[in-house]
């Protein structure tokens, strides 16, 4: 394909990508597959992998970008991104309102169910999304820019956009993918998180890009903090405006006059909360005219033209039945409280997970008892404490053996978790063979938790090396199978072969060490074999490693049973070495590259790549070995120790020139 055609495709592409994602992710109303979508960005990806000159910044392929950055920037706001006054009834909205209409003529008000998410501001320099920062203190936050732009909802270009424009909204979680990262949690027998809001703080601060866009974040719009080149009479006007753009903005707003009428917006509001895809912690009041804001002003916190009104926590008090003990994939043992159902959030609850036994200890949990409950976050029921207990009842304590295979439970130094230390337990099993087939891990295809579960329990598997040996007689003789499935699940099985080595590290379940960790060992070994020679300091000095990790991968690497299930999968054809994508060409092999400073339109993530594909290596350090060092803006010491060396310099465009 000629330059000139493919610069042309590209802009058609771009175009098409951007509307297409407009329409899913802000009005939830997609016009193509998600086949479609794929098929026409990797045809993207295909052009600017021929023409690494035309990526730019606002390319719907740089949505996931970059390396981990190891901190956040500091970033001082212009405008104070102020917190607002919290009331907790009606009476106080009441005085609210008093206060207004003493100051002001005849007041309109907005009032907006108030996000329970993370406040971040978004900043657009004709019409490019330039920086995005959390709100910090106030006054300074943090620069989380390459993570915001992995939220798909967010546009990184706006049309018609004015000279500058930031804006105000908040990155929130929905419910769905919340319960879906709760689950993968639950599974690797990791702390989960405790609601939708801590989990998308904690998503948009990852240091590593890509694992923020896997956590499926999104983002209203309810502020202009500051504009050039647009002028607004009211609040309500600027949200129509925002959305113009191509914003998704806070989804309901109501103009209101009266006391009433707001009490009935919130009455509504609230009503409708449980049926909501997100968490919402109550209402937002602001008075509408913008110059009439200008009379109130503010405190040094707060604004006076606005108040947040806060929905009362739902608490319920019910009598515990029971303590459910199970034993999850890494042997950890977690106790359930069993309990009279109650609704809570609009829906039925009877189970709430206790965490352990001091969890237990420190609140005196005791079967029999009253206790109370609550949904945090409005989706996880949670045991809030026990207020009274039943006539004879003893502290619950858990077994001293798992409960499933009858091993000696053992409790590790540091650790608030006993587990069950039998590999072989047939809890442990079902969990970590589900783990191992997983959509992140093998993902094999057809082979979720109920098949997983009648393939154990008919004893046809008993590890995941089993899986190879499967034959489609064997499924026809299980009822959920048919021809066509037990056929399309024995052919998904086989292509699981060349998942690739990291999905295959994770899929090992090892403790400590998720996705990104297995991509990052990979990169480091290269196969399966130097990984399990490698010595643990050698693992700890990988960028993102530390102690732990390594002495979870070392640990693991050396038990007999997993030796054994690695070799397993081998003979079965199960790929063991790490194969990254290249171009067929291998101009730069032998060539060792460093990356400093800030690129002009390329991450260094892409830069890494695209010199990885050609056969050079890079490295995060220069010496008398080091072939070229590709600078950019505020380039430092690597900079000056490369000229001291004597070690050529290479542009942006230098380095693409010599890819051509």
């Amino acid at each position: 394909m000629e330059k000139n055609t493919a610069e042309k495709r590209a802009a058609e592409l771009t175009a098409l990508l951007d509307k297409y994602t407009y329409q899913y992710y802000v009005l939830d109303d997609p016009e193509v597959s998600d086949y479609e979508f794929d098929m026409l960005m990797q045809e993207l990806k295909a052009i600017e992998a021929e023409f690494p000159e035309l990526v730019t910044p606002t390319s719907p392929t740089q949505r996931v970008g970059g390396i981990a950055s190891g901190k956040f920037e500091k970033v001082t706001h212009a405008v104070q991104m102020a917190s607002l006054q919290d009331v907790f009834s009606l009476e106080q909205v009441d005085e609210f309102l008093t206060r207004c209409r003493t100051e002001l003529s005849s007041p309109d008000y907005s009032v907006e169910p108030k996000i329970d998410g993370l406040s971040v501001s978004l900043e657009y320099t004709d019409g490019v999304l330039t920086r995005g920062s959390t709100r910090g203190d106030g006054f300074v936050g943090e620069d989380v820019t390459a993570n915001i732009r992995t939220i798909r909802s967010i546009p990184l270009k706006l049309t018609d956009a004015p000279e500058f424009l930031e804006v105000r909204g908040e990155v929130y979680m929905p419910r769905s993918s919340f319960m879906e990262l709760v689950e993968q949690q639950e599974l690797n027998d990791e702390q989960p998180f405790k609601n939708p809001r801590n989990a998308a703080a904690g998503s948009l601060r990852q240091k590593d890009p890509k694992i923020t866009a896997g956590r499926k974040l999104d983002m209203f719009i309810f502020n202009v903090q500051q504009v050039r080149g647009k002028e607004f009479r009211t609040h309500s006007e600027s949200l129509d405006y925002l959305r113009s753009l191509g914003f998704k903005t806070v989804p309901t707003y109501k103009v209101c006059h009266e006391y009433d009428e707001i009490v009935d917006e919130i009455k509504r509001i609230g009503d409708d909360r449980a049926g909501l895809a997100f968490d919402i912690d109550g209402v937002v009041i602001k008075v509408n005219d913008l110059s009439q804001r200008d009379i109130m002003g503010s405190t040094a916190k707060t604004p006076k033209w606005a108040v947040a009104y806060k929905y009362p926590p739902e608490e319920k008090e019910t009598k515990l039945l029971d303590i459910e003990v199970n034993v999850g994939r890494t042997g950890a043992i977690t106790p359930t409280a069993v309990f009279e159902p109650i609704l809570l959030a609009g829906t039925s609850v009877s189970r709430a997970v206790l965490h352990n036994q001091d969890f237990i200890d420190e609140k005196d949990i005791r079967i029999g008892d009253t206790i109370v409950v609550r949904k945090a976050g409005e989706i996880i029921p949670e045991v809030l404490r026990s207020v009274k207990h039943s006539e004879g009842s003893e502290p619950f304590r858990l077994p001293t053996v798992c409960p499933v295979c009858g091993t000696p439970s053992v409790r590790e130094d540091g650790e608030s978790v006993l587990r069950c230390p039998n590999v072989e337990c047939p809890a442990q099993l079902l969990k970590n063979m589900i783990h191992f087939a997983s959509k992140n891990a093998m993902n094999i295809d057809g082979l979720g938790e109920a098949n997983m579960k009648l393939l154990v329990e008919s004893g046809i598997v008993s590890s995941p090396a089993d899986l190879y040996t499967l034959r489609k007689e064997q499924l026809l003789s299980l009822e959920r199978f048919g021809d066509k499935s037990a056929e399309n699940l024995v052919k998904a099985i086989d292509a699981s072969k060349n998942a690739g080595l990291d999905r295959l590290i994770h899929a090992l379940g090892i403790r400590n060490i998720g996705q990104r960790a297995a991509v990052l060992l990979c990169e480091r070994f290269g196969s399966m074999d130097k990984l399990i020679a490698a010595e643990r300091d050698e693992i700890a000095d990988i960028e993102g490693f530390g102690e732990i990790m390594a002495e979870s991968v070392v640990t693991a690497l050396r038990e007999p049973h997993r030796l054994e299930l690695i070799e397993k999968l081998r003979q079965a054809g199960v790929n063991m070495e790490y194969k990254k994508e290249t171009s067929g060409d291998d101009r730069f092999a032998g060539l060792t590259f460093v990356l400093t400073g800030t690129l002009p339109t390329m991450k260094r993530d892409d830069a890494k790549k695209l010199i990885e594909s050609f056969g050079g290596k890079v490295s995060g350090s220069v010496s008398k070995k080091t072939s070229f060092v590709v600078a950019g803006e505020d380039a430092g010491s690597k900079l000056t120790k490369a000229q001291e060396l004597g070690v050529e310099i290479l542009s942006e465009a230098d380095l693409i020139e010599r890819t051509k």
